[in-house]
Formats: C-alpha cells, structure tokens, sequence
C-alpha cells in the first residue's frame, strides 16, 4: 500500500518566466469579419485573457491558497492521485469530484464552510488531471476511476462516506455508488446527464426543452468531446506546446461558447488553465473522452443509494431519466447559476450539499 504523501505547490520561476515569454511570442489567427463567437471562441476574447496571463494573473497567490490547504499524494492501480485533505470534525466524510477541465481549485469557496459545519472533505485531482500527473497507460476510464476513489477513501480510513461531482465528476460519483454501495450513504450531483432508453414518454415543457437542448448541444457543440473522444493525441501536440491554444480550447467551455463570457471570473479560470500548462496534462485529460467513449450513453444499472439532483440553468438533467439510474430523494431547481457552480454560485451548492448531507449523518 502507498502511504499518503504530503504535497506541497512548487513551481520554478523558470517554468514561470517560460510561460510568459510564450504568451509574449503567441501567433494569432485571422479572424473573420464580425464573425464574434460563430466559429469558435472569440479572439479578442482570448486576447484579452491571454494578456491578463502574462501581466496580471498571480499564480504565487493562487498556489498559497491551496497550500493553505492540507495536500496529499498516493499511489493506487499504478497511477498517482494529488487530493487535498481538509478535516472539519466529526460530521460525514465528504468527496468532492471536480470534471473537465477544472482541478480541485474549483472548490476552494467551499471549504471553509462545509469544513466548519463539521464536514472532512477529501478533493482528488482526477488520474491524468494536473498534479495528479499524466496517466501511464490505457483503461483510466470512469469505473476505474471510481474504484480508485473507493480505495482512496479506505485508505483515509472512512467507512462511510458521501460524494459530489459535476460533469465528469457527477458520472464517477454514480459509478461509485453502485460499485462501493456499502459505504457511500448518498451521492449528490449536479450537470447530471441521462440519456434516455427507447421512448422519453411523457414529459413536461421544461423537460423537452432540456432534452432539446441536449440534443442540440450533440449537435453544434460536441466537437470538442469528439476530437477528444477519438484523436485526443492529435490534439495533444498543440496544447502542450501553445499556452494560447490551451487557453482557447478551454475558455471556450468556461465561457458557455460566447453566451456568458466573463461570467466565471478570469483569476478561477486561469488557475485551472496554468495548472494544466505547468503539469503538461491537457492531453493526458482529454483521454478520458476516448477511455469513456465506449460507454458514453449507456444504460447502467439501477442504485439504491440516496441521490441528490441540482439543477442550475443550462443543465439538461430529466427527472425521469435520472430516476430510472437513481434513488433520487432530493430534486433542487436553482434560477441562477450554470455548468461550473462551484465557480459561478459556490454558496446555493454549498448549502445544497450541506443541508443533504446532514441529513445522511
């Protein structure tokens, strides 16, 4: 067994200094004519975040917040997993699943109140995701994943325990509730997708609205899964050698393709987008999209474990999808907030996950 490493962000002011003279030296693209975000994220947005990057952002600040925080390394099925450790007490043990392309930065609103109502909070970088470091090999997909969270959480000595995630991190934490059923007391989830068997049926109008919206974002917006779910390390090759063309590719998803530029702020954006630059992950996380492809919209079977379902404006989420994968005993609808809530309305999901996790205790 590995024991638990303590980790500690250190960065050369090297690797530093290497990121700025790239951001100085960027080649950018023609752009059409008032083409805005039509064909791809704007370059004047990337230009204008980019120019943050190299003169304003603060990365020393940002890693002393995380630092601030307790961080481990650990070493299961062969892969090293970077998670910060945060104890709060006595209450239920907590994991908190971040997705693409965010690191546990994301959470860090969160800690502070979940860990002084009493919450221990275990926060994994995702195998093949920022400190974590590359994946070495095939097969790291969202099952395994999942197992390698149980072991991570046996290993920390909870027997019981309950989980969180959006976008990747709402699939691993479901698969975790059907393989590790006799320890996980409830899984909460928001950016929840379900697809349907066969026949929606019946559904309301704010249902078909969701599952058009769902169908129009396989449409006009799954590119970015589908080179990545096929050709991630063609892909690969730019993102590790152009911190513009990283900063592109991911600002487009951080942005909402153009519909809420801004809305996340530039600091949160850029410590997840310098995270993977500094670790060189961008292509190890894009694999995930290929190791998962296979079971992308498959039926799993059905868990028993107490579900909790948050539904921030823009998911697709479908209550009788989700009901046919899930115990669902906590349904919250919210008017505002999005895709990376932790980022956008850290304090409707804190006090989501708190009032159901306290009734899981």
């Amino acid at each position: 067994m590995s024991t638990p490493q303590p980790f500690y962000i250190d960065v050369p002011q090297a690797d530093l200094d290497d990121l700025a003279a790239r951001l100085a030296l960027t080649r950018w693209p023609d752009e059409l004519p008032g083409a805005g975000w039509d064909y791809g994220v704007a370059r004047d947005r990337v230009r204008q975040v980019a120019a943050y990057w190299r003169q304003g952002y603060d990365w020393h600040a940002w890693a002393a917040r995380l630092n601030a925080v307790p961080q481990f390394t650990t070493v299961i099925d062969g892969q090293q997993i970077h998670f910060l450790h945060a104890r709060g007490g006595t209450g239920l043990p907590l994991l908190l699943c971040h997705g693409w392309p965010s690191t546990p930065a994301d959470f860090l609103e969160l800690i502070d109140p979940l860990a002084g109502a009493g919450f221990d909070l275990v926060i994994p970088s995702m195998p093949g995701y920022g400190f974590s470091g590359p994946t070495t090999g095939p097969g790291w997909d969202v099952a395994r994943i999942a197992r390698a969270y149980a072991q991570l959480m046996a290993r920390l000595g909870y027997g019981r325990y309950g989980a969180h995630g959006g976008d990747w991190g709402a699939r691993v934490v479901a698969e975790l509730a059907r393989l590790d059923q006799r320890h996980v007391a409830g899984i909460h989830m928001h950016g929840f997708v379900a697809f349907p068997a066969g026949d929606p049926g019946q559904l309301t109008a704010a249902e078909q609205q969701r599952l058009e919206r769902l169908r129009r974002w396989q449409a006009e917006r799954g590119g970015y899964a589908a080179i990545q779910g096929s050709r991630p390390q063609t892909l690969a090759y730019a993102m590790a050698d152009s911190p513009a063309g990283l900063l592109g590719w991911y600002l487009e998803w951080f942005d909402d393709y153009g519909q809420h530029a801004g809305a996340i702020g530039s600091d949160q954006i850029l410590t997840n987008v310098t995270t993977y630059w500094l670790t060189g992950t961008a292509g190890s996380a894009a694999r995930l999209y290929k190791e998962a492809a296979a079971n992308w919209a498959a039926q799993p079977g059905y868990s028993e474990v107490p579900t909790a379902l948050a539904v921030f404006p823009g998911d697709s989420t479908i209550r009788q999808f989700a009901q046919a994968q899930h115990n669902v005993t906590r349904w919250t609808e919210f008017d505002r907030g999005g895709h990376f809530a932790a980022l956008l309305t850290p304090d409707l999901l804190e006090r989501d996950l708190r009032e159901f996790f306290t009734g899981l205790r």
